[in-house]
């Protein structure tokens, strides 16, 4: 296995490991961001908004949000391979210059009253597929710059940024977008200029020496999946990754759905959507506390039988808004399970094959959490609320049971 060389960076100056509270490169890259993800969070408010107020068709306002979806899945694994063959820094610089471009000729276009539903939707594009080449390649990169122990912390950090920008950006970018149409966008445009501005300022490696020629981008990906397979751990964050996302994302829509049905008032359903953020929120401040105390192995078997049972408890009061609270009790635990587990894929994985091996498993992961709003819809057509709730803690149950006796998971003892 390779050995990452975040360790011997992060500690040149002083022989020993710095706390990652210290550490200029990460958190560079972490603190911008944030920035950035916020104001994608402003934007993705934004857009569909944009897009009612020009064409009254809630259709077409869903058709933004639906294209950006399917670009993001389309272009993930090439996205890793891109990770893998490019220099990463180079890479997402690239990436924020076509955003800070798309977002700006956008926030323009709506100032002078030109926006149309053609140029939306080519932002929308456009910005999707870069998100996924970024977001690849700074996973990927992310191992670089902590040491390996360190691993799971800034998983965990990256975690609060991601569920800290899902309850700042979406009032900030209504706020906004009353207060002028297009201040969203080129808010969003300046966020991705800070970004370019802080990954240029990052004077460490983001990827190890490539010695081997470059393979054709088949060869590449194929390499990559099989590597993802060939690991009975990786094998095992398949397997649990993937039922998690899409139980999560099938719950929280379920649980909005039957509010709206039985009448609930608009501003209780959005009291709901602040709970479920504020849980993800505040169990990523908490999960390096949790995975010092319960260990790696025992961690995600723990998590993941009390997470099917506090989302059963969830589908026995699916009209009330205490439905929401044991959903949250779930989401504070699951930062500390995708910290671990994505933490020790990074320290397991070669530095060559970090990009195509994380966009296996977040193709993998998205793809599931892409059908559960279909599968909810389908669920309550058919049952009552409680009822159709109840497919989603058996899907965690699945989880459990191959974290259970996953020897896959058993092997991360001897790396923690």
């Amino acid at each position: 296995m390779e050995q990452s060389t975040g360790a011997a960076a992060v500690t040149a100056e002083n022989e020993r490991p710095l706390s990652l509270w210290r550490n200029r490169a990460f958190n560079l890259l972490w603190a911008s961001q944030c920035l950035s993800d916020v104001g994608s969070a402003m934007a993705n408010l934004a857009l569909p908004l944009l897009m009612l107020e020009l064409t009254r068709s809630p259709a077409q306002a869903g058709l933004v949000g639906t294209a950006g979806l399917l670009v993001a899945m389309a272009c993930r694994l090439p996205a890793g391979v891109l990770a893998d063959r490019v220099d990463r820094r180079r890479l997402m610089v690239a990436c924020d210059a076509l955003r800070i471009a798309a977002h700006t000729v956008l926030g323009c276009a709506v100032l002078v009253g030109k926006a149309g539903v053609a140029l939306i939707l080519l932002v929308v594009i456009s910005s999707a597929a870069a998100d996924a080449v970024f977001g690849t390649a700074e996973h990927a990169a992310v191992r670089n710059l902590v040491p390996p122990d360190q691993l799971p912390t800034a998983v965990a950090r990256n975690e609060a940024r991601s569920y800290g920008s899902s309850l700042a950006g979406p009032p900030l970018g209504g706020l906004l977008f009353g207060l002028g149409r297009a201040l969203p966008f080129l808010g969003d445009a300046l966020t991705f200029l800070l970004s370019l501005t802080a990954i240029m300022s990052i004077r460490r490696p983001m990827q190890q020496p490539r010695s081997e020629p470059p393979q054709n981008s088949g060869a590449a990906g194929v390499e990559g999946l099989r590597f993802v397979l060939g690991n009975p751990f990786l094998r095992a964050l398949l397997a649990i990754a993937a039922p998690l996302n899409m139980a999560f994302t099938g719950m929280l829509f379920a649980i909005i759905v039957s509010l709206q049905r039985s009448g609930t008032s608009s501003f209780v359903v959005g009291l709901a959507s602040t709970i479920f953020g504020l849980g993800g929120f505040l169990g990523a401040c908490a999960a390096p506390v949790i995975q010092r105390w319960l260990g790696l192995p025992r961690l995600i078997v723990v998590l993941c039988w009390t997470t099917t049972a506090l989302m059963a408890v969830s589908a026995l009061v699916p009209t009330s808004l205490l439905a929401a609270v044991p959903l949250a009790a779930a989401l504070f635990l699951g930062p500390t399970t995708n910290a671990a587990l994505f933490g020790y894929q990074s320290a397991v994985t070669p530095d060559r094959l970090q990009g195509r091996v994380v966009s296996v498993l977040l193709l993998s992961a998205t793809s599931a959490a892409a059908l559960a709003p279909a599968l909810v819809g389908l669920l309550l057509a058919r049952f009552a609320s409680g009822t159709a709730m109840l497919v989603f803690p058996l899907l965690v149950a699945v989880a459990a049971v191959t974290a259970t006796f996953s020897s896959g998971i058993r092997s991360m003892s001897a790396g923690s």
